[in-house]
Formats: C-alpha cells, structure tokens, sequence
C-alpha cells in the first residue's frame, strides 16, 4: 500500500466525518461555511497556475473554471441536506469508487488502455466504469427511496456531470503542465501547512481538486433547476 493511497484514506475518512457533523449542526450552516472556505482556498490555487503559463486560452480556462466555484457556492448556500447527501453520493462518490477501484483493478481487466490518455493519462477503464456504477447506484438507490420523482430527478445526473467536471479540471491542469492544484502555492510556507487539511503534497493534490467536479456538477444543476425545470 503506497504512501499516497494511506494518507488519501486517512484524510478522506476524516474529511466524512466532519461533513457529518457540519451537515446536521445548526441547520448545515457549518458545511456551506467550510465548503466556502475551501472553495476559496481552491480560488488561490486556480489563480496560482498562472505562475506556469497564462495563455489566452488558459486564462479563459481559469475563469470558466472560477464561474464554476462561485456558482457552487451559492448553489451549497441554499442547499438542505437531502441536495447535499445528493451532490455526495453523485460526485465524491465517484471520485472515490474510480479512485478504489482504480488502484485495486486498474489495468487488470482492459490492459494498457486508458479511456482518456490525452488528458488524464493515469485514469483506468476499470475505475472509471465502477466509479460510474456505484455512484449513479447510491443516488439511484436515494432517489428510489426517497420517491419524489418528479421534483429529484436531475440529481440523477450527478455522477455523469461528476466524471465531466474531473475531466475538466484535469485538462486545465493539463494545459498548465503542473499535476497537482497545489504544485505551485504548496511551495509557500503557509500554504504548505494549509494543505496538510487534505493531506499536502501526499494528499489529494489540493483543494481545487476536492471539489473540481463539485463546481462543475453544482453549476450545471444549478442552471438545469433554475431555467429548466
């Protein structure tokens, strides 16, 4: 077991469980106060990539992308907890299932092939396709349970916009030639004890890419709920 895939677990496990509690205190009011703060974090980040090449195409990237992270967060503002249990078995729920199933089976089934070699090149078929599975399975399983299908359904797209919100990020990470959202402010003495919440260098490679497909999932819905349903 690499020393990545420890410390990942640890942080992610410690990360649910203040979730939870954020969650159901004081009316969620914690949670949307931390995701805020690290949505902001995850800003610096963005704009530190600048350091590394500021293109026109990049900076187009990098507002998109900041269009995403503010929409969120006024998406999580008025969420309740059911849309926020939603937007975490649809998104990290993805992530953490291509994440485990990648690591445990990448490349034993489909071989060397990646499904998205040009812009993540470390993403496996396996991991992807199980990811999908056992994401759209639990908010599947949610919105069975729950019943209310006519006013619920897009939440059914979670986990599909989830995978194109990863891909997003990769790319933009891509055309800035750095592997992590952290690379560059991690080499900064607060930043570096900053981002020992989600693991440091170790970790989960930045805030940004904690709620990546979260911002791009949150944004699309959000368009989807106000203009089309």
């Amino acid at each position: 077991m690499s020393e990545n895939f420890r410390v990942r677990v640890a942080v992610g496990v410690a990360m649910f469980v203040i979730a939870m509690v954020a969650i159901y205190t004081f009316d969620s009011i914690p949670f949307k106060i931390l995701y805020a703060a690290f949505a902001a974090v995850a800003i610096i980040e963005l704009f530190s990539s600048f350091k590394q090449k500021s293109r026109p195409l990049n900076i187009f990237l990098v507002m998109l992308e900041l269009l995403f992270i503010l929409v969120s967060i006024l998406f999580v503002g008025e969420a309740d907890p059911v849309i926020i249990w939603y937007l975490a078995l649809g998104v990290p729920g993805y992530d953490i299932s291509a994440y485990l199933f990648g690591n445990a089976f990448g490349g034993k089934i489909f071989g060397k092939s990646r499904p998205f070699p040009k812009i993540s090149k470390n993403k496996t078929w396996e991991g992807t396709i199980m990811g999908m599975i056992m994401s759209f399975a639990m908010v599947a399983t949610m919105y069975i349970i729950r019943g209310n299908f006519a006013a619920e359904w897009v939440f059914l797209l979670a986990t599909p916009l989830a995978v194109v919100g990863d891909l997003f990020e990769s790319y933009l990470k891509r055309k800035f030639s750095i592997k992590d959202s952290n690379e560059v402010v991690i080499k900064n003495k607060f930043f570096e004890k900053l981002e020992l919440v989600v693991g440091g260098s170790n970790g989960h490679g930045g805030f940004l890419d904690r709620i990546d497909s979260v911002a791009f999932t949150t944004a699309v819905l959000y368009i989807i709920i106000k203009f089309v349903v």
